[in-house]
């Protein structure tokens, strides 16, 4: 009888299954229809959860995982993941964002939101909670993992006004890919040359297949909202006193 401990790692997989994981439906089934939270940031969680599992090289050991400390929740880790031929398990951070650009600043639709705040966040605070004590007290088994961070989305300008565009915030460099959408102020809203569709929250990033099959935007209501032309262009609209309105 082979009476030889087992790995740290292999302990680990053993104790994955306490670990919490949305789905147990294999990658080659999950197709289905997601029914979780319908908020922007837990469907694209979700789909970055697929995404993993359907890899060849990832696969998702858990997430969503709270660390506790004292009797109070620090906050939730979204994935574990491992790599194949890799022993240490890969920490992932993932967030979906929009943001308006103003004065030098990424500002979200609701001002109190702001890329520079949330990069900060993810960072100094979101990655960091796979190397604390909580983490460390809750999974003693497992190595500390690598941490990355993915956050996608679109970064919109006022084609209607002069400003400079940052080429980077706090540090990283802002993928100019990612600046495709645009915003104007309510006042500014019949400069706009096409027809704009509403869209709901989460139709925001990826947008209507047909526009044509609601009415167009013609009374706009008090607080912003996010749009779609009839040539493909995302547009937000905001009240003119924004984003000192909304912070």
């Amino acid at each position: 009888m082979d009476k030889r401990k087992p790995k740290p790692h292999h302990r680990a997989r053993q104790r994955a299954e306490r670990f919490p994981k949305s789905s147990s439906i294999s990658s080659t089934q999950d197709d289905s229809e997601y029914q979780g939270n319908p908020r922007l940031g837990f469907l694209y969680q979700e789909l970055c959860r697929r995404l993993f599992e359907q890899s060849k090289q990832h696969s998702v050991f858990a997430e969503e995982i709270q660390l506790q400390q004292d009797g109070r929740t620090l906050g939730a880790i979204d994935f574990l993941i491992e790599k194949r031929g890799e022993s240490r398990l890969e920490h992932w951070e993932v967030a979906i964002k929009f943001y308006l650009l103003k004065d030098g600043l990424w500002y979200g639709p609701n001002a109190k939101d702001r890329l520079d705040k949330k990069l900060s966040r993810m960072l100094d605070h979101q990655l960091k909670m796979s190397d604390t004590p909580a983490f460390k007290s809750q999974y003693p088994d497992l190595m500390i993992p690598s941490q990355h961070l993915l956050m996608q989305g679109r970064l919109y300008i006022n084609p209607f006004e002069q400003e400079d565009v940052p080429t980077e915030c706090v540090g990283l460099r802002i993928n100019p890919q990612r600046i495709t959408g645009y915003w104007c102020y309510q006042s500014q809203f019949h400069r706009i040359n096409e027809p704009v569709y509403r869209l709901e929250k989460p139709l925001w990033a990826t947008g209507k297949r047909q526009r044509g099959d609601s009415d167009p935007v013609s009374a706009l209501p008090k607080h912003f909202i996010h749009c779609q032309a009839e040539s493909g262009q995302f547009w937000f609209v905001v009240p003119d006193d924004w984003p000192q309105s909304s912070i």
